[in-house]
């Protein structure tokens, strides 16, 4: 089945310039201008991905990336002329699955909408020793009791997770959870595994899920294991 590719983006040349390498690689498109008809044609066309602009006409994307993921766990790559650093972490934990600033190659879009694309097909929903993760909504609860995680912790989680025992260190953490690095910081990943700790330290109090291996990075230890 064909995948459809929503290309909401205000310039004309540039959504058509995008349009045209995406059919080229097999996607049928359709394209939106206006921020305030986003949300209502999502749900009228159910799109496999959105390549979503930041600054829109009508509303803004983070705005409509925040009310598309109250309903939808569709993937959505958003775009931006803007490199602020807390543009990308606000852009990160509303929901956006990657983030690609302007200027950029069709070629690199077209790629990275491929990755997410088949990131979000092959994730599966593992459980085990108490807790449960659903990369579909995003969601991770231990033993039922719901971890409240942003985005971005429940990436690091579920990465970390998938691969059990072996050490990453904050730079191939970011290359996982960041694909552009030029405004993130390594202590980036630090912060956010102290917030994701601290969440699972207040319904596991006896178990420590995540080590910090000094020198090296971070690892997760499954239950029983630590």
């Amino acid at each position: 089945m064909t995948q459809t590719i929503m290309i909401v983006e205000d310039e004309e040349k540039l959504a058509s310039l995008l349009g045209d390498y995406l059919k080229q690689s097999g996607f049928e498109t359709v394209w939106i201008a206006n921020g305030t008809e986003v949300v209502p044609r999502v749900r009228e066309r159910q799109p496999d991905l959105v390549l979503l602009d930041l600054m829109l006409p009508g509303r803004d994307g983070l705005e409509i990336c925040k009310e598309i993921r109250t309903f939808s766990q569709l993937p959505i790559i958003m775009i931006t002329a803007r490199v602020e650093e807390i543009d990308r972490l606000l852009g990160l934990e509303l929901g956006a699955d990657d983030y690609i600033c302007k200027p950029f190659s069709p070629r690199e879009v077209v790629a990275r909408v491929k990755t997410v694309l088949r990131r979000s097909v092959e994730q599966p929903a593992p459980s085990s020793g108490g807790l449960a993760l659903d990369p579909d909504r995003y969601s991770a609860q231990w033993q039922g009791h719901d971890l409240d995680l942003t985005v971005v912790e429940f990436k690091l989680l579920h990465f970390l997770y998938l691969n059990p025992g072996r050490i990453y260190s904050r730079t191939q953490l970011m290359d996982r959870i960041y694909s552009d690095q030029r405004i993130v910081s390594d202590r980036t990943i630090d912060s956010h595994i102290k917030k994701l700790r601290k969440k699972i330290s207040a319904v596991a109090p006896d178990q420590e899920l995540i080590h910090s291996i000094y020198g090296a990075g971070y690892k997760y230890e499954p239950p029983g294991q630590n």
